[in-house]
């Protein structure tokens, strides 16, 4: 009776490039230490989801940044 191996597949770290399954516990990172990395980039603003602005009022007041609200403190 042959056996049929099961495949795992095998990514890559986002934080270190190490390899890691998918069955991992800390998948898809390696470890919590490069999860911890990876929250804290996202946190500090290295990491931004960006794509185009298509709402007008954002733009406009994008184009006119005089025209928003200081929020109560006064520019000098």
């Amino acid at each position: 009776m042959a056996s049929k191996k099961k495949s795992v597949k095998l990514f890559h770290c986002p934080t270190c490039g190490m390899l890691v399954r998918t069955e991992d516990e800390d998948f898809p990172f390696c470890s919590d230490r490069c999860r911890k990395i990876d929250l804290g980039k996202w946190a500090s603003g290295v990491y931004k989801i960006s794509s185009p602005i298509l709402d007008p009022e954002v733009l406009e007041d994008l184009d006119n940044p005089s025209s928003r609200r200081s929020g109560g403190s006064s520019e000098s």
